[in-house]
């Protein structure tokens, strides 16, 4: 949840940054430098003084010349030294400048890029409550889950929840109840353990060895018995376990509730190697 909070609050401040960024190219544009206007204030002040009189013939020349040529009917054409007045623009006739364009173009760009990102983390950051690893995932009928333990002499795999089911000799469950927590007992009581796959000692994945009957880890020669408690190696503690919920006939593995593996020198079932080790 920190994760998250962080993340909001950074993707928060580059927000910010990019529209500070905009507005203050916004109001740079059009703007004359300061060394600009005074160089037009002296060209302004150098430009050569006319006498009345040649400004008066001009004058009286360009009018002749204007009306000759509306006679002819030639448009009449701004000749060199007339004076133009200053109106303001009108925004609405100019649009939008190119660099104006450019500048929303990026901030709208960028905007949307940090919106994906931030939306992106908190959708993986979100717990999921249901389906998947993580939530509560279907095993199947115990009945078929029990004879297929029964018949292969290996525990049932369910590769959704990352999980071996394996049967609970219901002879151990006194010793069991001193050990586990009620939800897991309570999948005891009907005969079966959901043992997450996961080695204590450093995460490697634990397979099943058929010979001896126990879960042999190949990373580091960790060894676990029949029901998941530590029996050799370098780990820990016994096997990670999560909450088997039998309803209406029907196993449900419960991955978002796992009970920490029970401590060494557990054994409440009693169970030795039954044959060759598969690591040694």
């Amino acid at each position: 949840m920190t994760l998250a909070i962080v993340i909001i609050v950074i993707v928060v401040i580059a927000a910010a940054s990019v529209l500070l960024l905009a507005n203050r190219q916004r109001a740079a544009t059009g703007n004359l430098s300061r060394e600009t206007r005074k160089r037009d204030e002296e060209s302004a002040s150098r430009a050569p003084s006319v006498a009345g009189t040649e400004l008066e013939l001009s004058e009286e020349a360009r009018e002749r010349a204007d009306e000759a040529a509306a006679q002819a009917g030639a448009p009449a054409v701004r000749r060199r030294g007339d004076i133009t007045a200053w109106e303001p623009v009108d925004e609405e006739e100019i649009g939008v400048t190119r660099r104006q364009f450019l500048n929303r173009g990026i901030l709208v760009a960028m905007l949307g890029v940090l919106g994906t990102f931030g939306a992106s983390l908190l959708a993986f950051l979100w717990p999921s409550s249901t389906g998947g690893f993580g939530g509560s995932i279907a095993a199947g009928k115990l009945s078929d889950i029990l004879a297929y333990m029964q018949t292969n002499l290996q525990p049932f795999y369910v590769p959704e929840a990352r999980t071996y089911i394996q049967p609970y000799p219901k002879a151990d469950l006194p010793a069991a109840k001193k050990i586990y927590d009620d939800y897991i007992y309570a999948g005891m009581e009907q005969g079966i353990v959901a043992l997450y796959q996961k080695c204590v000692h450093l995460g490697c994945r634990v397979p099943w060895c058929q010979s001896s009957q126990w879960f042999e880890c190949p990373c580091h020669g960790s060894k676990y018995n029949r029901v998941g408690e530590k029996r050799d190696g370098p780990a820990p503690r016994g096997l990670d376990r999560f909450q088997a919920i039998i309803s209406g006939g029907s196993v449900t593995v419960n991955t978002g509730l796992l009970s920490v593996g029970p401590p060494i020198g557990t054994n409440t079932t009693g169970q030795v190697a039954e044959g060759p080790h598969c690591v040694g």
